[in-house]
């Protein structure tokens, strides 16, 4: 396999999860005594360009089907994250009834309710049908496809270029990064502007987030390998925030190279962060695959003592982060009995790989556990202020990213 992005030849070993299914491939009963597809969990690294990625055998028609189980607005703490960002892009990119917005990757409808109730015209693409469906339900116009050059180009034809274009958590899950970015560039308005946010490479290596690995997530990004994508389609980063969303992201600002938006000193900073740290060099992603492997062995080793002292653990958040450790450490039902999840789309379905029955939040309340692994981590203040009551009967929170913590 070659670069998705420089085409060079992959040979840097970055981490390897063995085999797994797609990490939002929730199964009925009905399939669980069919055969379940898996496939290869590798990662690899571009000493060219350093776009760390996955090897590739699952293509995005595998990955996201029509009922998707992902919904955004699930989480509150989401929601307000997205109205804060509407109301901040809104002012400083002074957006009106006059301008147009296209998330690429609208998912349910979290963001962009926001444009609609302040009248600012606005279009969702989004290729699962599940969560398009709940978008049009707030009255937010979706087509529904991948989105790449050639529709980028489509939209341009039909009048619908972009003053804005934002994406969340959207550019790691697209196999041809090329062609996405060059879509971003061909439907974007002379002055307009991208924003995109996604998980930033250098959290996850210093945290260790090994479980935001899974097959969705074609791409593991850096500002560096950010910054050279966009050079090719024509674009430039002028501006960055650091987010603290899932583990530490980036919202990164584009622009047209040629456009009038001068570069803030908080590119150059980040650029120089990361080749501090060592971003450029192969020992820098040398020892990843020890440490997941730590990670792991901790969650085995917590899981079978609380079954030998009789304690019982129950699982909150059927997130795909769950479902990546979850495979990789080989747990079942008979170290995990079941898992919560508010999403009521997951409600009564089983965790791929693992087939851990997944129940409402209710099942807590009636179960009372000794132990509640949080596998969302990212939201783990989100979720024990939702289940404080259960602290107070005396259920403890458990997470093990990056390390066992017990509280």
């Amino acid at each position: 396999m070659n670069c998705r992005h420089c085409h060079s030849p992959l040979d840097l070993d970055f981490l390897d999860l063995g085999h797994a299914p797609p990490s939002n491939a929730y199964l009925d009963r009905s399939a669980l005594n069919a055969p379940e597809k898996t496939f290869p969990l590798r990662v690899k690294v571009c000493r060219e360009c350093r776009l760390v990625q996955t090897e590739d055998y699952a293509g995005a028609d595998e990955l996201f089907s029509s009922d998707y189980a992902y919904f955004s607005s699930t989480s509150k703490g989401w929601l307000n994250h997205a109205a804060r960002y509407a109301e901040m892009i809104t002012e400083r990119l002074g957006l009106d009834g006059q301008s147009q917005v296209i998330e690429v990757a609208s998912n349910d409808g979290y963001l962009l309710r926001n444009f609609v109730s302040a009248g600012i015209p606005c279009l969702g693409i989004e290729p699962t049908d599940s969560t398009a469906k709940a978008a049009e339900a707030l009255g937010i116009p979706v087509l529904r496809a991948f989105f790449g050059e050639a529709l980028g180009r489509q939209l341009a034809l039909e009048g619908k270029r972009a003053d804005l274009i934002c994406g969340n958590n959207v550019y790691a899950h697209v196999p041809d990064i090329n062609d996405f970015t060059r879509g971003l560039a061909t439907v974007l308005k002379p002055g307009g502007v991208i924003t995109l946010e996604f998980p930033h490479l250098m959290p996850l290596v210093a945290e260790a987030q090994f479980d935001t690995i899974y097959h969705e997530h074609f791409s593991y990004l850096s500002l560096k390998a950010v910054t050279r994508i966009f050079e090719a389609a024509g674009l430039r980063i002028f501006d960055l925030d650091h987010l603290p969303t899932h583990g530490g992201s980036l919202r990164i600002y584009g622009c047209h190279a040629e456009a009038g938006f001068a570069t803030t000193p908080a590119v150059g900073a980040c650029l120089k962060a990361e080749r501090e740290a060592g971003l450029e060099t192969d020992g820098y992603y040398a020892t990843f695959q020890q440490r997941a492997e730590a990670v792991k062995n901790n969650l085995l080793r917590f899981l079978l003592a609380a079954k030998a002292d009789g304690k019982t653990v129950a699982g909150y958040g059927a997130a795909a982060k769950g479902n990546t450790i979850l495979n990789f450490a080989g747990v079942k039902p008979d170290l995990l009995p079941f898992i919560c999840d508010a999403a009521k789309a997951k409600q009564g379905k089983f965790m791929p790989g693992s087939h851990i029955p997944i129940l409402p939040p209710a099942a807590l309340d009636e179960n009372r556990p000794d132990y509640i692994l949080i596998l969302p981590w990212n939201i783990a203040g989100e979720v024990k202020a939702q289940l404080s009551h259960l602290a107070d009967h005396g259920s403890r929170f458990v997470t093990v990213v990056p390390d066992l913590r017990i509280t």
